[in-house]
């Protein structure tokens, strides 16, 4: 996988996730609507950590700067 996300988008990506498991946690948001918004969440940390996102291939997004 060659790497399509930049460092902003991945800090970006990182504190989305820590604000929804903040609020998800505590009890802020609930139900199924919290439950997405985890599982969206996990997704968020998976990608910044592997700085590769499949739906920037797919709409031919690249947020890393060229070498």
């Amino acid at each position: 996988m060659k790497k399509n996300m930049g460092n902003t988008d991945r800090i970006i990506r990182v504190l989305i996730a820590i604000v929804v498991i903040a609020l998800y946690f505590s009890n802020l948001i609930a139900g199924t609507v919290g439950i997405v918004l985890l599982a969206l969440a996990g997704i968020f940390v998976l990608t910044s950590l592997i700085s590769f996102c499949p739906l920037y291939t797919i709409f031919g997004i690249n947020t890393c700067k060229k070498r």
